[in-house]
């Protein structure tokens, strides 16, 4: 697995940023998105509205490891509409 990181762009609720992430993590978050239907910018902006003082790359892939672990957690296979619950996971176990 490469470790190195891939910065992508990406528009989080109007503001363009950029984002740092393994190759892997880009893969696991485009997959989520084609998912649930979303752009990378949609669902980063989900997850911004949850960041309270923590790094926004932190969040994203705390949401990532949620979204899989709820989803093999509750059904076994990938099926979408579950972005809301994992949000409000990724943000509990984040404020820790």
């Amino acid at each position: 697995m490469q470790g190195n990181l891939v910065s992508r762009n990406v528009t989080i609720s109007g503001h363009r940023t950029s984002i740092r992430l393994e190759q892997a993590t880009w893969d696991a978050l485009d997959q989520i998105c084609s998912i649930e239907g979303k752009t990378t910018h949609e669902i980063c902006s989900l997850i911004e509205q949850f960041r309270r003082g923590s790094s926004r790359t932190s969040l994203v892939r705390a949401f990532i490891v949620t979204y899989f672990r709820t989803a093999a957690n509750t059904t076994g296979k990938l099926v979408g509409g579950k972005v809301s619950s994992v949000l409000e996971l990724t943000a509990s176990s984040v404020a820790r």
